[in-house]
């Protein structure tokens, strides 16, 4: 597989988690939506599909990432080669944008029809329950952490979930996280996610939409790469220390 295969397959499969992520959040959270008042049980479920299946329709192309904190923990441990990660991170960013860009397309009259600036924003990138930056990034970490603890544990060892069904078991455990940890933060567990949103936000002609809350942006960034490395080196601390 070349090298722009990679980045192509990166870029669809975060657009694509980013329409149908982003997406369900719209359903929802708008007032003017049929989804109106569903709740987190529904959006955490939501989300794990919308990470499942661009994660089978791409992962056989360039793994699935989607996310650039995964990327770099993978890189920094050893596990993916350093000299695509650039790509890769540049592939997953502009996914994040052109996939909440499609999601808002979806539900453009609805977002000019949405009376409060703050439900638009949070239909696109996350946002604490209470502000306590520390707090905020620590929630982050340590659900990044067991992100990565998770996504490397499904396919290792004897008990290792088979190739082909790693997308499910990874999507029940975004589902998992955010019902554990999702409460305080909104789970971003991945830079993409927010930051692209957030820059799709920002440059959206979208009616009455207030700020971006650039002041927070720095957490769903710093969190969860800060989290994906942790989580990879505890993994592999565990395994060397057992085998």
């Amino acid at each position: 597989m070349s090298n722009m295969s990679m980045y192509i397959g990166e870029f669809v499969g975060t657009t694509l988690m980013l329409l149908l992520g982003n997406g369900v959040n719209m359903t929802c959270s708008l007032k003017h939506s049929y989804g109106k008042g569903a709740g987190w049980i529904v959006t955490t479920f939501g989300w794990g599909f919308a990470v499942m299946i661009p994660a089978y329709i791409t992962g056989w192309v360039s793994g699935a990432h989607m996310n650039p904190a995964l990327t770099i923990a993978l890189a920094v441990t050893g596990k993916f080669p350093g000299n695509l990660v650039p790509g890769y991170i540049v592939a997953q960013m502009l996914g994040g944008i052109f996939g909440a860009t499609l999601a808002y397309l979806v539900y453009k009259v609805q977002m000019d029809e949405e009376p409060e600036a703050g439900v638009k924003l949070g239909v696109f990138s996350t946002g604490p329950s209470i502000d306590a930056p520390l707090w905020n990034i620590v929630t982050e970490v340590i659900a990044t952490a067991l992100l990565l603890i998770g996504v490397l544990a499904i396919g290792y060892g004897e008990v290792g979930i088979q190739p082909g069904n790693g997308a499910l078991f990874v999507g029940l455990l975004i589902v998992l996280l955010g019902m554990a940890t999702g409460g305080a933060t909104g789970n971003a567990l991945n830079p993409a996610r927010d930051l692209g949103p957030r820059i799709a936000h920002a440059i959206l002609p979208i009616k009455g939409k207030g700020g971006s809350n650039w002041k927070y942006s720095w957490i769903p960034v710093v969190g969860p790469t800060i989290g994906a490395i942790l989580g990879a080196v505890i993994f592999d601390a565990f395994i060397a220390a057992v085998i």
